[in-house]
């Protein structure tokens, strides 16, 4: 009984900790994009970035994220904080 519930407090930690990553690459990928925006002036010519910025907003973080990095370093700008 005591293995389960050892068990079963592990599972809760780890999930919790799970969806608080999670959480943490969509305000990432948020931040980004806000970045992106301010840098370029809000216009917005590139179909990577515009592509990423909707993943972002999709939830796809995996995929939003990379390419925001990429067009925000060729554009010189400091990265956001990723917290």
């Amino acid at each position: 009984m005591r293995i389960l519930g050892t068990c079963v407090i592990a599972a809760i930690v780890l999930g919790s900790w799970a969806a608080h990553a999670q959480m943490t690459d969509a305000a990432y990928c948020q931040a980004l994009t806000a970045k992106y925006r301010e840098v370029t002036g809000g216009t917005q010519n590139n179909q990577a970035v515009a592509e990423a910025m909707d993943q972002c907003a999709k939830g796809n973080t995996a995929a939003g994220i990379p390419p925001l990095e990429r067009a925000l370093k060729e554009q010189k700008a400091t990265l956001p904080a990723r917290n």
